[in-house]
């Protein structure tokens, strides 16, 4: 399902979540106050003044949109950080503020609510998945409690390990890896009634709307955002002897999963980033296949081109 209008929300007061990205600036500087950023900020240092720039952007965006709320006369039910869990089943709309990490995580919380993401500093950060940008926050906001702010319909991943539900609610991609960066993992891939023993640094496999992110980064096809495919890349496959691996690459198709049994015995699972993930153990069984429940994003078009970062760097 492509691009529609959002059908305007019933009640006087919209009911909306407000999900807020805390800067490197802030973690480092003003909470941690990190003897090194100290070091650093007095030399005057490039890379510090790049995140003060990145930060200043951030909080006067923040200010942006809290005003514009207030200007709506909309009520902030809930005011959270980007790794923070909240309900979002009773409200209108789901805000961000930040860049692409930022929405990916508040997603998890998201169902059936659209979401709104604002790139707060777009000279600083990637904002793909994010329907405004600092200086028009107000009238997208405006737009969307209206219903008149054009949405796309993105499938999502869901994810089993031995059997259990992991998350039904992945974007943009699932990495699988060994813990430490440096080991290979190990693991057998089924897809229909093929399998593959395979060596790697991991695997990537997620929706179509990570397709331009770390699955193009490790050769993966670029597809149509609101394609309901999967897409399987392996990262750095190990072939000592010349050999190819069949599943490299692989699309699975609406109503097929592709199923992974790990060889390695510490190894993790992350989910749309550093902030979700699970464990995963020698003979644990994964399962990944097209989730039921997709994800509404306001302002974005079904026609951009490029994609968020690398889900492990991503904020």
């Amino acid at each position: 399902m492509a691009e529609q209008t959002l059908a305007p929300a019933q009640r006087r007061s919209p009911r909306v979540a407000l999900v807020v990205k805390r800067t490197a600036w802030r973690i480092y500087r003003d909470e941690r106050k990190d003897p090194r950023i100290t070091r650093l900020i007095e030399a005057g240092d490039a890379a510090i003044a790049r995140l003060k720039a990145s930060h200043e952007a951030h909080e006067q965006t923040v200010r942006e949109v809290k005003a514009a709320l207030d200007d709506l006369g909309a009520r902030v039910e809930i005011l959270a950080g980007a790794a923070q869990s909240f309900d979002a089943g009773d409200l209108d709309l789901v805000i961000t503020v930040g860049g692409d990490g930022t929405l990916l995580s508040a997603s998890h919380n998201v169902g059936d609510v659209p979401i709104l993401g604002i790139n707060s500093a777009p000279g600083h950060s990637v904002g793909f998945f994010c329907g405004a940008t600092s200086g028009d926050a107000a009238d997208a906001i405006a737009k969307a409690l209206r219903g008149s702010l054009r949405r796309t319909v993105l499938t999502r991943m869901q994810v089993t390990v031995n059997d259990k539900l992991a998350t039904a609610r992945v974007l943009n991609d699932a990495l699988f890896c060994h813990v430490s960066p440096a080991a290979t993992s190990r693991y057998v891939i089924r897809l229909g009634k093929a399998e593959e023993e395979q060596k790697s640094s991991g695997f990537w496999i997620g929706p179509a709307a990570g397709s331009t992110a770390a699955q193009r980064s490790a050769g993966g096809r670029v597809l149509p955002l609101t394609s309901a495919r999967l897409q399987l890349v392996v990262r750095e496959p190990y072939t000592p002897h010349g050999e190819e691996y069949r599943f490299r690459h692989a699309l699975i198709q609406p109503g097929s999963s592709l199923v992974v049994r790990s060889k390695t015995h510490d190894a993790k699972l992350f989910f749309d980033g550093p902030i979700h993930s699970v464990n995963v153990g020698f003979g644990d069984v994964m399962e990944f296949t097209q989730a039921p429940q997709s994800l509404t994003i306001l302002g974005l078009s079904a026609k951009r081109k490029w994609g968020a970062g690398s889900a492990v760097s991503r904020r």
